[in-house]
């Protein structure tokens, strides 16, 4: 079977890793204006790179507005991080004082899944007894199994043959990954929540003026 191989090549185990870029666009607590802005900028990256996806939104209160987007993208935005301004005038406050609106950029915590592998995993075996330490087996039916891009490790001793503990230990190792993926989901998507409340208004990295959100600088 394909779990029984010793060692996984190096050339797999590196193309376990990778993933597109994650940003997170939000109005952190601001008004209606700065959700305007988040789906104004949205639009606005996605032209200017057209392989932006939307993985993830929180609508606002208004059409076309948004609390806060999660976009994926092949090319790297990281320099996009940190706060952008728009200056313009309230379309929902006539003669409101305040034209200055800001949207803060985040890169996301990101969870990459794990997706378990048969192919990844190296077996050890050895003598198993019975209960009480009695009957020690001649043959090794004891069963270590490792998953090498994790370096967790399981073992299985309560069946008779060696192919039926590897079988246990593979169910093992396919139980503790699924709950790893989930706690890591569940810390990522806590960690961006986080980012959600943060914003900056000083030195942004963007300006953009007027409803047509020009970019000026």
């Amino acid at each position: 079977m394909p779990g029984d191989r010793n060692f996984a090549s190096a050339h797999n185990l590196q193309g376990l890793g990778g993933g597109d870029m994650e940003l997170q666009l939000s109005s952190g607590q601001g008004p209606e204006e700065c959700e305007l802005a988040v789906g104004k900028l949205l639009r606005v990256l996605q032209k200017e790179f057209p392989g932006v996806r939307v993985m993830e939104t929180s609508p606002g209160k208004k059409a076309d507005c948004f609390r806060s987007v999660r976009i994926s993208s092949e090319v790297d935005l990281s320099f996009l991080e940190g706060s952008i301004k728009w200056v313009c005038e309230s379309p929902y406050r006539p003669k409101h004082k305040r034209k200055n609106w800001f949207v803060d950029v985040s890169i996301c915590a990101g969870h990459m899944p794990q997706e378990f592998s048969e192919d990844f995993v190296r077996f050890e075996t050895f003598r198993s007894g019975g209960k009480g330490g009695q009957h020690v087996n001649k043959v090794e039916t004891g069963v270590r199994a490792v998953y090498l891009p994790t370096g967790v490790a399981v073992t299985s001793t309560e069946a008779r043959s060696q192919q039926m503990n590897k079988r246990i230990a593979l169910n093992r190792l396919c139980e503790i990954i699924a709950i790893q993926n989930k706690e890591g989901a569940a810390n990522a998507k806590a960690l961006n929540r986080l980012e959600h409340t943060r914003i900056e208004r000083g030195n942004p990295i963007r300006v953009y003026e007027g409803m047509e959100f020009r970019m000026v600088r």
